[in-house]
């Protein structure tokens, strides 16, 4: 039984995937659900773009779990993933302006404004230790 190339790529993304939808991260999957639940959304809303590359597996994907265990965290979490969900990850990247599209990168929005943001190469060389505390700073600061 051979197994279609779009299977394949969808089991392997599955775990990468699980990796923030466990923890509470919301799957924006459709053009239509990033604009309803970006504008729709009342507070702060933090916006992983994932990623199947290795920075997204070592670091931003602990990075955002380690912010996670803060217990000032954002109202709302949400994650699209680039390279899969292309529609949606596109309609999200215009919530993004004026930073250039890029993957991993991490979002943190209040009242549908971007008030910060990591881009790939602040993810690339730092540790998830390093993004965890960069995101803590920032729920400390916009999410109160």
């Amino acid at each position: 039984m051979s197994m279609s190339f779009e299977s394949y790529m969808k089991d392997m993304v599955q775990p990468m995937r699980d990796d923030l939808t466990r923890i509470g991260v919301t799957e924006l999957r459709t053009p239509e659900e990033v604009v309803e639940k970006l504008e729709g959304s009342k507070g702060t809303a933090l916006l992983v773009i994932n990623s199947v590359c290795g920075c997204a597996a070592g670091q931003c994907r602990p990075g955002v779990a380690k912010a996670l265990q803060n217990e000032v965290k954002p109202d709302h979490l949400f994650t699209v993933f680039a390279g899969q969900d292309k529609e949606a990850t596109a309609k999200a990247r215009e919530y993004l302006a004026p930073y250039p599209p890029s993957s991993p990168s991490i979002a943190l929005m209040k009242d549908g404004e971007l008030v910060h943001f990591i881009q790939r190469h602040q993810i690339e060389d730092r540790s998830a230790e390093m993004i965890a505390a960069d995101l803590i700073g920032a729920f400390e600061n916009y999410c109160k």
